[in-house]
């Protein structure tokens, strides 16, 4: 599978607890090491919303531009919904590729560097993810992880053919050992 080749290394290292009214469930929390990749990515302010229209819109620009994607579709969330309001959510959507191009229009270009993260899997609509990025930040703490940059999802599926319950999306917390 494509994306197992950006993991340099993978160990599970705990568990987070996800709670939901009266009960609670565990989840296993894997420390990721990612290689580093190229990624075409769209920044945007405003709704979730428009996730799935900014996702089509990279993907058909890449075609174009006739690159290979690596299998790598992400978003990485700079605020939350639940410090602002929605038409100040600010995001990026990306996918990795291989190749040369020059950025153009609102598609941007850039190298994400090698990094570590903690990294949990949510199984369901994007919109119900918030309970895993609370048991990350929660493990994170706990254990002593330096929290080092935003909140990224990782999608394993197309949302345009997936049923909303069978998304699967890893979600992943930049961090460093204390």
């Amino acid at each position: 599978m494509e994306i197992e080749k950006r993991i340099k290394s993978e160990e599970i290292v705990g568990e987070g607890e996800i709670k939901n009214n009266n009960n609670s469930e565990k989840i296993p929390i894997k420390l990721l090491r990612v290689k580093s990749e190229k990624v075409a990515y769209i920044p945007y302010v405003g709704s979730y919303d428009k996730i799935p229209e900014l996702m089509q819109e990279v993907a058909q620009w890449l075609m174009e531009k006739k690159l290979k994607m690596t299998g790598l579709v992400y978003g990485t969330y700079f605020n939350s919904p639940e410090e602002v309001t929605e038409d100040k959510l600010q995001y990026e959507i990306g996918f990795g590729f291989e190749g040369e191009v020059i950025p153009e229009g609102k598609v941007g270009i850039k190298e994400i560097p090698e990094h570590s993260v903690l990294a949990a899997m949510h199984k369901g609509p994007y919109t119900k993810v918030g309970p895993v990025i609370h048991a990350l930040i929660a493990y994170s703490i706990k254990d002593n992880y330096d929290i080092v940059g935003p909140i990224s999802e990782a999608y394993f599926n197309d949302p345009m053919v997936t049923p909303e319950e069978e998304l699967l999306t890893e979600v992943r917390l930049p961090v460093i050992k204390r």
